[in-house]
């Protein structure tokens, strides 16, 4: 644990800004610093903006001392993946073809931050267009905690930075497991929220029907804060359900007592660490007031993931229609592999993704009538060594293995919280994922709060 201005809770700084212990400015300047002195070795950040940065500190400094203040992020410095529009800065989504995208409006989500105060430092490293790897050309982010670990994909730069101190916390995107793969490699917490719930308008579109938008951060309350404020319908996105937003900061004390947590007894080929944690997480929520009870998954819960990979390839393959095939030469050999899949696909085939997706989805939806939460692992194996990641191939087989306990809930599209919930022998964070009922994020996050007030998982800091 560390009590480092850098490394301080979302929560804790917007609270030391508000009663003047610190100013927006002493923020920023401390983390463009860090991100000065760390990032050219862990490359977290593909664009960062101090002048911008410095600039809307001041602003916000200059608010806070007439009395006004914008929202719960006012003066805080964070970050979002770089593929969430920014007017004026460039927004690649981790592409080559893309590095002189320059947007001349704000993506939703971006807008929303900045509507609450948030000061932005940049934009986060990630894979090409979303996908799985990163493009030849671009580094990929390093794991702060052991450079021969897997950062996570997509959210890898968002990932890394926001554990390594260089932000208080990050936009991510999720359409298979791209904030809970980084979030448990990392050691944070991270909310993919029901799909809806949060505007994808201005976001470049890995899947559609797939992607969703959520906080990375330190702590579930971190979580509450800032999903609290990028949620909501809008205008500019018919998918955005206008349903009301919850004060998701405020009742995250709700805890967990009387709630039942189902734990699936059909899940299989978890390692050591991933079922340690996961056992930890039981322990701890039922000391909690919580009742643990016997689940069992749809029996469709695995094909989930297998059909997650053709219906990603098709809908992949129409976002990138306008420069794919006539710009292929550009492209990466895995995001291109993909499309090529993806364009192969039939409408029959489609029409059997989609009807095997709404059984799926059945299926969780009277799983979780049954209870209040789900208790998940988020991957079999808990760390991935780059090694181990390389040998293990990028077939359909072995992707699906890997996305087997994360890709069903982008399917269903329900919510999920990652929380960390132990560590490696090679110093690693492992974790595990509490999923819930569609647009009932208030009860995971105060799950999340309960099991971080008697645990110190998400205190553990970095090694650099």
């Amino acid at each position: 644990m560390s009590s480092e201005l850098h490394y301080l809770s979302l929560d804790e700084v917007a609270r030391r800004l508000k009663a003047r212990k610190v100013s927006s400015v002493e923020a920023t300047q401390t983390i463009l610093g860090r991100i000065g002195t760390l990032d050219p070795k862990l490359k977290a950040y593909a664009t960062v903006t101090p002048e911008r940065a410095l600039a809307d500190a001041r602003a916000r400094d200059a608010e806070t001392a007439a009395g006004k203040s914008r929202g719960p992020l006012h003066g805080v410095p964070i970050a979002v993946k770089d593929l969430c529009n920014t007017e004026g800065v460039a927004t690649a989504a981790g592409m080559a073809i893309h590095r002189a995208n320059i947007p001349g409006k704000d993506a939703t989500v971006v807008a929303r931050l900045k509507q609450a105060g948030a000061v932005i430092l940049g934009k986060l490293q990630m894979t090409e267009g979303a996908f799985g790897a990163h493009h030849p050309s671009i580094p990929a982010p390093l794991n702060p905690w052991n450079a021969t670990y897997w950062t996570g994909s997509s959210s890898s730069g968002s990932g890394a930075a926001t554990a390594a101190g260089l932000c208080f916390g990050s936009l991510g995107s999720d359409t298979g497991g791209s904030i809970r793969f980084p979030s448990t490699m990392n050691g944070l917490s991270g909310l993919k929220p029901t799909w809806g719930r949060v505007s994808r308008a201005g976001v470049f579109a890995l899947a559609d029907s797939l992607d969703h938008v959520g906080p990375m951060t330190r702590s579930a309350l971190d979580a509450a804060i800032m999903l609290g404020v990028i949620a909501g319908a809008d205008a500019d996105d018919p998918t955005a359900v206008p349903h009301a937003v919850p004060d998701y900061a405020g009742t995250i004390g709700a805890g967990v007592r009387g709630k039942r947590i189902g734990l699936p007894t059909n899940m299989r080929d978890l390692d050591a660490d991933s079922g340690s944690a996961l056992d930890g997480a039981v322990s701890v929520l039922r000391a909690a007031g919580a009742e643990i009870v016997d689940v069992v998954l749809p029996s469709d819960f695995e094909q989930g993931s297998r059909d997650w990979g053709a219906l990603c390839a098709a809908e992949t393959a129409l976002a990138h229609e306008a420069t794919y095939p006539s710009r292929a030469a550009e492209y990466g050999p895995v995001l291109a592999g993909l499309i090529d899949t993806g364009r192969k696909i039939s409408g029959l085939e489609i029409a059997r993704l989609q009807a095997r997706r709404a059984s799926l989805t059945g299926g969780l939806n009277t799983l979780l009538a049954s209870v209040d939460l789900l208790l998940m692992p988020v991957m079999g194996r808990a760390a991935w060594s780059l090694e181990t990641l390389a040998a293990g191939g990028r077939d359909p087989e072995a992707v699906a293995t890997r996305l087997r306990y994360t890709a069903p809930f982008d399917m269903s599209g329900h919510p999920t919280l990652t929380l960390p919930g132990g560590m490696t022998a090679d110093g690693v964070p492992t974790g595990f994922q509490i999923v819930a009922r569609a647009f009932d994020e208030g009860p995971i996050l105060a799950a999340g709060h309960a099991f971080q007030q008697a645990t110190d998982w998400h205190l553990k800091r970095p090694p650099v």
